[in-house]
């Protein structure tokens, strides 16, 4: 059967469609992940960057806490032809609270200790910085431990008027040396032992940026270069570093930027 060259236009067109289908998964808000897929030969560009694509055609892109209320990338198919993609982000009310009466000095630590923090900062910084092909970050997240949450991502406190530092991951408290499991498989890139603000921590790497901290453990159960599986065995719960009490606080990052661990999870099970 010999087709009209209106058929033959419909069908090129189709064709064309599905070469350079996009697929989206997460919701465009403040500390998303959103989780592409792009055809085969398809590279993605975001605020200047070349993303890493992985075999499947995957990519991820992680917002800020702050992010602004506008995103956008690119996508170049494989004939160099480039369409900019634009989302509107969805801004997200955080937890403030105003804490008068503070001590001084919490509010204005020792400069020794203010130099130790900033030199461990920059040790968690380096083992974020890694663009490993690993493709865990596409896994459906799991939650570490089970307990109650306590602490939420993007809160912030002010002592005496002075902004502290927003909280960038989630607490969840367990008795000390409540075991923790990976939220996801990977590579461990960090592991000290007893950071000033974060005590005993714990960094593991899913690939193309995204990353898992794990902070105010009391034992950490495996080494950096460690390959990691989902549901693995990694740490147990504690209160050292700046903690009140016993709790593990998750953190998420793509690179520099903090992320939300509970974006990437099912709600919290009831015990």
């Amino acid at each position: 059967m010999k087709l009209s060259q209106s058929v033959i236009g419909i069908l090129f067109a189709l064709s064309s469609m599905a070469a350079t289908a996009l697929e989206l998964k997460g919701e465009w808000q403040q500390g998303a992940v959103i989780l592409g897929k792009v055809p085969q030969g398809t590279q993605v560009e975001y605020r200047g960057k070349k993303l890493q694509i992985s075999p499947a055609g995957e990519f991820v892109i992680g917002l800020g806490r702050d992010a602004a209320q506008k995103a956008s990338f690119i996508t170049i198919d494989s004939n160099g032809q480039r369409k900019e993609h634009q989302f509107a982000v969805k801004k997200r009310s955080y937890n403030i609270q105003k804490v008068t009466g503070v001590p001084q000095q919490t509010v204005e630590p020792d400069p020794a200790q203010v130099e130790r923090a900033k030199r461990e900062a920059q040790m968690s910084a380096d083992a974020r910085k890694g663009d490993l092909p690993l493709t865990f970050f596409a896994q459906k997240f799991e939650w570490p431990l089970i307990g109650p949450i306590t602490g939420v991502y993007g809160s912030q406190r002010f002592y005496n008027g002075v902004p502290n530092s927003p909280h960038y991951g989630v607490d969840i408290a367990k008795p000390v040396g409540t075991l923790v499991k990976a939220p996801a498989g990977g590579v461990v890139t960090l592991v000290h032992p007893d950071m000033f603000f974060s005590g005993g921590t714990l960094i593991i790497d899913h690939g193309h940026g995204l990353s898992s901290t794990f902070i105010h453990l009391s034992e950490v159960l495996v080494k950096k270069g460690d390959a990691i599986t989902q549901g693995q065995t990694i740490a147990k719960v504690g209160k050292t570093g700046r903690a009140t009490g016993p709790h593990l606080d998750w953190r998420m990052n793509w690179f520099e930027e903090r992320v939300d661990p509970q974006l990437l999870v099912e709600p919290m099970p009831a015990k």
